[in-house]
């Protein structure tokens, strides 16, 4: 029998993804009106592929890839935590934002170093001011909460998935338990912060399952866990090698799939 249910934070409930996109645009449209030249979306992927690349190159790189922290939040984010690896972020994230954005300028032709320090300090504030919450997301909570206990299992550094929540406080009061990768450890896939989870609610992994959009993350730790999964695929991505239990494209389709294993008495 299904007592609760996890829920992954990033793209599942929140919409981090148009919220970065949101930041960019605005950002953006700062450079555009310094230099009228610049073409933003140009920009923009620039910024982004100057990002993806200095953020590979840092020491910190692999404990990122564990943990499960993406380039684009290593751009607003300050990782004021105290494990040792974050440290070193809070360090040089600074010059990390300040060279992708003038490297992104000097791509579209402009060198200005205090320009891209400008809009390396704008874009992180654009971000705090666009929190994007799923229109449905707080529907279903309120439905879920009345049988199910409820926890939120999210990878990210502490600090930068507290800001995320202290900007979008409604989510906090549904869920009994909040797991945070960079509090546990390790990340999504590695299923010991499944079991962690299932750990904090005294539950069994039969009795959990856990609902995510990221097929390599969400599904792979669950399955690798035992856990059910339920892959939430609003924008129609393709499936690899990484199997969910189910499938669904909005949360309100989640109650079907309760009520399918209710009837079978999982």
């Amino acid at each position: 029998m299904i007592k609760a249910i996890f829920f992954d934070l990033d793209d599942t409930l929140l919409w981090d993804q148009k919220s970065i996109k949101e930041a960019f645009v605005a950002t953006c449209k700062v450079a555009k009106e310094r230099y009228g030249q610049l073409d933003p979306n140009e920009l923009e992927e620039a910024v982004r592929e100057a990002a993806r690349d200095l953020y590979s190159s840092y020491e910190f790189y692999p404990f990122t890839q564990m943990i499960g922290i993406n380039p684009f939040e290593g751009l607003w984010g300050e990782f004021l935590d105290d494990q040792d690896d974050f440290k070193k972020m809070k360090e040089i994230v600074p010059d990390y934002r300040k060279e992708a954005w003038t490297t992104g300028l000097k791509k579209m032709g402009v060198d200005d170093q205090d320009f891209g320090y400008e809009l390396a300090e704008r874009f992180p504030q654009e971000r705090r001011n666009l929190p994007f919450v799923y229109e449905e997301t707080f529907k279903i909570l309120d439905r879920l909460q009345e049988k199910y206990k409820l926890l939120l299992l999210t990878n990210g550094s502490p600090d930068l998935q507290k800001t995320k929540l202290a900007i979008t406080p409604e989510l906090v009061p549904y869920f009994d338990h909040i797991v945070i990768s960079g509090d546990f450890g390790r990340g999504k896939p590695d299923p010991s912060i499944f079991e962690h989870a299932l750990s904090r609610m005294s539950l069994k992994k039969e009795e959990v399952i856990m609902v995510g959009d990221n097929l390599m993350t969400d599904v792979l730790g669950a399955n690798r866990a035992g856990i059910i999964t339920v892959w939430i695929n609003r924008h129609d991505k393709d499936q690899n090698e990484v199997i969910p239990t189910f499938e669904i494209k909005h949360l309100e389709q989640l109650f079907p799939v309760l009520e399918k294993l209710r009837c079978y008495n999982i």
